[in-house]
């Protein structure tokens, strides 16, 4: 039986997380939950799966939690708690599924730990990948995919050869637990990796008019169902900008063999095109359970009832090349993974801004992408960057970007 830690429990991926593990609850045992602040659900969610580790980042709330929680569970507060919940010992997998950067602390205590992070907060590697993946290399932390592209390269990359992955060769770790992380892919035999995009409302829209978009048409995604930031993300493919930082750390391959095609039918997650011209492509229904569950259940795999790929019914899978000129966002991210440093930190706080404040009815949809490129713009990036570099390019990013809306 695996333990697991649920950071951001009560977010869509947290939800769809428990569900996973009431599935297959002979299998998993949740030892913590932590949310930012929703106290109530998260106390619910405990004493549903018999959980006694909760974590809220808001002390406000975390004292109200205390205040309302059994004897019997223990509550950790703010940041620094979260993180405490994350370096627990005997924990098998810690599942990161915060919104941005907040969730790189609690990454870092994992990792630090020896345990494995089940990651779906993907800004973590896009601002601090090199940090992250050196401190896996050291501890033997495996680093598994939830994302439902990086999740379908992952299990894409098996075909190169048996028992071969992310990491290479499995070996066995001190702990007895199988780990092919140890090592990243070094991407030899790899031509290409190439991320599938739903495209979002807009990508089958070539005459929307993205200065008059309205939050509830950006919100409303044709095949996903997300929580607010991560589906403004994909409304403007900034979220598929990410990925391919994302993708870049996870799978060692140079930005420029990571391709994106707009797939709006959101059946094929991913494909890895190998030396020898063979295509493999990963296919389920649109439902990321499957990603969650294979984070959780790898190196095997499980029937937990999930609903089935029925091609003949789907009929046609159609592609399209990306308008990089109309979406922005997509290009200001490679330009922000091919100069490094500090610059995808930058483009990353200054995108959560941006999305917030569009959210909030501050700015234009077209605002979003507008914003990001001046805060890049004013950035002068540090080439080889520690933690503490990254965090305070991110802190000014952050800053700068609030000055920039005030004017």
């Amino acid at each position: 039986m695996k333990t697991i830690v649920i950071l951001g429990s009560t977010g869509s991926i947290g939800k769809n997380a428990l569900r996973v593990i009431e599935s297959l609850h002979s299998k998993f045992k949740v030892k913590g939950l932590a949310v930012s602040h929703n106290y109530e659900a998260v106390l619910k969610q405990a004493l549903q799966f018999g959980v006694k580790h909760i974590a809220v980042a808001d002390p406000g709330m975390a004292a109200i939690c205390a205040s309302k929680a059994p004897g019997n569970i223990k509550v950790y507060s703010g940041a620094n708690g979260v993180a405490d919940l994350a370096g627990l010992d005997g924990v098998d997998i810690v599942l990161c599924s915060v919104v941005g950067l907040s969730g790189l602390k609690p990454v870092m205590a994992a990792v630090r730990n020896g345990t494995d992070v089940a990651l779906a907060t993907k800004e973590v590697l896009v601002a601090a990948g090199n940090v992250v993946t050196k401190a896996c290399a050291k501890s033997g932390s495996l680093l598994l995919p939830v994302d439902s592209e990086h999740s379908a390269i992952f299990q894409c990359l098996a075909a190169k050869g048996v028992n071969s992955g992310v990491g290479g060769t499995l070996k066995k770790r001190r702990n007895k637990k199988l780990n092919d992380h140890g090592r990243r892919m070094d991407g030899s035999g790899v031509r290409k990796v190439i991320l599938t995009a739903s495209g979002g409302p807009f990508a089958a829209k070539p005459k929307v008019d993205f200065d008059n978009v309205t939050v509830n048409q950006a919100l409303a995604h044709p095949t996903w169902n997300m929580g607010k930031k991560v589906t403004i993300d994909s409304a403007t493919l900034m979220n598929k900008g990410l990925e391919i930082m994302e993708a870049r750390w996870l799978f060692n391959v140079p930005i420029d063999r990571i391709d994106v095609l707009v797939h709006p039918e959101s059946i094929i997650h991913s494909m890895v095109e190998f030396e020898d011209g063979v295509v493999v492509a990963q296919m389920t229904v649109p439902d990321m359970r499957y990603a969650i569950q294979y984070a959780f259940t790898y190196p095997e795999r499980l029937s937990a009832g999930l609903p089935l790929l029925d091609l003949a019914a789907t009929g046609s899978l159609t592609f399209a090349e990306p308008d990089e000129k109309r979406f922005r966002c997509l290009y200001l991210a490679r330009e922000a993974a091919r100069n490094g440093g500090t610059m995808p930190a930058v483009l990353n706080a200054g995108n959560e801004i941006a999305v917030q404040k569009f959210l909030n009815r501050e700015i234009k949809f077209s605002g979003i992408w507008r914003l990001v490129e001046k805060v890049m713009n004013k950035h002068v990036t540090v080439k080889d960057p520690d933690l503490d570099a990254i965090l305070d390019a991110d802190m000014w990013a952050r800053k700068v970007a609030k000055e920039i809306i005030c004017r």
